[in-house]
């Protein structure tokens, strides 16, 4: 975007799916930067124009998002995306050990049920403990949102355990946008990210995100 100088801003966005399988863009904002503040205001708005429930929300590592769901939405489960811990984790290893903590941090999230994964975690702790102390303690502070993904219909635990929707729709964004080199007004901007908003929803408006038609009933009946 463009002001009196260049300025890059953070685009904010909620992708959700219903219990049919139908995935929209919900929301979207823009600002300055990334902060916790843009982004309770985002949930809040979003509750306010009638999104009453939610059962699990996935996120990155933004601190605070939590709690700031939790004020939003009490009783939406959190899940952390599984994909951006382990890129965090291997910012922080050395080079050499980075394929095999990569190749061992992903058997997590591909095991039958929540127990194995469990003893799955537990064993990648052990193993690199003593190399990495400080990042296994750090893992094990987030422990209780890395399998919330588990607890639901294994038809559709790929789907949940990481942010790659957003991901996808966001190199959209960039692969689009990257022509046009910057935006002259902040109104411009929202313009484009918008009519991108509405490509994605009618995109797949009658689509069916694979494995929630299998269990549609099972998902419908965590909604009042």
């Amino acid at each position: 975007m463009r002001r009196e100088t260049f300025e890059r801003e953070a685009v904010y966005i909620a992708i959700g799916i219903k219990p049919n399988g139908h995935k929209e863009v919900i929301d979207y904002c823009i600002a300055p930067s990334e902060n916790i503040e843009v982004w309770t205001a985002l949930l809040q708005n979003m509750k306010s124009r009638g999104l009453k429930q939610v059962e699990l929300f996935l996120s990155d590592g933004v601190v605070g998002m939590k709690a700031a769901l939790a004020k939003t939405y009490p009783q939406a489960h959190f899940q952390r995306c599984l994909v951006h811990v382990m890129r965090n984790i291997c910012a922080k290893v050395r080079v050499d050990d980075r394929e095999a903590i990569m190749n061992e941090f992903k058997q997590i999230h591909q095991q039958a049920n929540k127990a194995a994964a469990v003893d799955v975690l537990h064993a990648f702790y052990a193993k690199w403990n003593k190399s990495y102390n400080r990042v296994i303690r750090n893992l094990k502070d987030i422990e209780p949102d890395l399998l919330v993904f588990y607890n639901y219909p294994k038809q559709i635990r790929a789907s949940i355990y990481s942010t790659n929707m957003i991901e996808s729709f966001n190199n959209v964004i960039k692969r689009k946008a990257k022509p046009k080199a910057e935006f002259p007004t902040e109104q411009s901007l929202d313009t484009f990210i918008g009519i991108q908003a509405m490509s994605y929803n009618d995109r797949y408006f009658n689509r069916i995100h694979k494995g929630f038609g299998q269990v549609q009933d099972t998902l419908e009946s965590y909604f009042e």
